[in-house]
């Protein structure tokens, strides 16, 4: 490929690319560069020096010492005669060296004669210019010389690495930043769709927990105790579905914040979670085990909703001609309780045990088969609940058939965690 009448190489194209990457000539050289120039020419004890960039068909001078930098067609650069793994380059008399001979910097005014560079390499090795230091009068350079412009060009090129790194910085902060921004969008959206979803259910709870405390009042319901204990589970219901309804409208307000910190007695927390599901339990004739529950610092409601949407699908998810069997388990593993709630349902199929959990997702036994019921938002939120009080969740098919879903939860308060470590 021939441009503005030089050849480019592959080499040529990626070292353009690499420049490109590097943003060398879209921005000042900074005085990092400039003292990197004026230190080589006093290497050297010579007037001259600069920081070359060579692209496939120009020379930028980015950094220059005893003169003004400027920009030069490739075919008028010394250092694009030169090999990028020369290494270091002296030569005494440029005018005299068939490579450099025919060079405008060569032939006009008293012209160049000492030339000495190094290559600039990327860490991969990509050439991306020279350090150069020249005179007008002929000279010699020591090994020593030699080796120090080698290393002062290693130190330009851990400039621009980490100008490169800072410019990198500088794009993540600003990408870090609109994704704050839109999450606070998402945020805001989400909490006035928690309040309209929340104004829409009041309103007819309302309703059912007014009506469920005039019925209690009733004399036929005083007079008989087992219809005054479930209009009295009505009334219980309805005020904890209201009190759950605040809870997640103060959690969505606040973008998913830490939940409020109490002791919680999980064994109350499930019963509740049972009773409200008793109808579903005597439909199916569920046998339902709780072992003794630990208490645990969190928050109620929240865990309440956690306990409830599991053991619903327990329940749910049931094998045809299989009494439904649920059982309950806590163990303590160092500062954590891993609460388990074991079934011998339909189970979920191989490779969907952690894709359960996302929003929206529903089970499915093949690419084909239709989503199980649902609107797969009720292992979510138990996910981000868990996640909310610094948990873990998870889910793992049971060998005898049916699945155990188990999640953990702090043992201690987050103060005591603090004084123990």
């Amino acid at each position: 490929m021939r441009r503005g009448g030089t050849v480019v190489s592959a080499a040529m194209r990626e070292s353009d690319k690499e420049i490109q990457g590097y943003r060398l000539l879209d921005r000042p050289s900074g005085a990092e560069l400039q003292s990197l120039s004026d230190l080589a020419a006093g290497m050297f004890g010579v007037p001259f020096a600069a920081i070359n960039i060579l692209t496939s068909t120009h020379e930028y001078q980015i950094a220059t010492t005893g003169f003004a930098g400027a920009v030069l067609p490739r075919q008028e650069s010394m250092c694009a005669t030169l090999p990028p793994d020369a290494g270091a380059v002296v030569v005494a008399d440029a005018s005299a060296d068939p490579r450099f001979a025919d060079r405008g910097v060569i032939r006009s005014g008293p012209g160049v004669r000492f030339y000495a560079s190094a290559p600039l390499l990327t860490p991969t090795g990509v050439p991306l210019g020279w350090l150069c230091v020249f005179d007008v009068e002929p000279g010699e350079a020591t090994e020593k010389q030699r080796e120090l412009l080698t290393f002062a060009a290693a130190r330009v090129t851990d400039v621009l690495e980490l100008r490169l790194r800072s410019v990198q910085l500088e794009d993540s902060l600003l990408e870090l930043t609109q994704v704050r921004d839109e999450l606070a969008r998402s945020n805001e959206a989400l909490w006035h769709f928690a309040s309209q979803v929340s104004h829409d259910l009041r309103n007819p709870l309302m309703g059912v927990r007014a009506n469920a405390e005039l019925l209690a009042g009733e004399p036929a319901i005083l007079a008989d105790p087992e219809l005054s204990d479930i209009v009295g589970h009505i009334t219980e219901s309805a005020r904890g579905m209201s009190r759950m309804i605040q809870e997640v409208l103060a959690h969505a307000k606040e973008g998913g914040a830490r939940p409020r910190r109490d002791w919680v007695d999980l064994g109350e927390v499930t019963d509740r979670a049972l009773l409200d599901l008793s109808p579903f339990i005597r439909e199916t004739e569920a046998k339902v085990r709780v072992d003794d529950l630990p208490r645990v610092p969190g928050d109620g409601e929240l865990l309440y909703s956690v306990f409830s949407n599991v053991l619903t699908n327990s329940l749910k998810f049931t094998r045809d001609g299989v009494t439904p069997e649920v059982q309950v388990t806590a163990t303590q593993q160092g500062s954590v309780w891993r609460i388990c709630v074991m079934d011998n349902g339909i189970g979920v199929p191989a490779g969907q045990e952690r894709s359960i959990f996302l929003p929206y997702v529903r089970a499915r036994n093949s690419a084909d088969a239709p989503a199980r019921a649902g609107y797969g938002i009720g292992l979510a939120t138990v996910h981000r609940i868990i996640t909310a009080h610094e948990g873990r969740v998870g889910m793992e098919p049971r060998q005898e058939g049916g699945t155990t879903v188990w999640f953990e939860l702090p043992a201690r308060m987050p103060e005591e965690n603090a004084a123990a470590s």
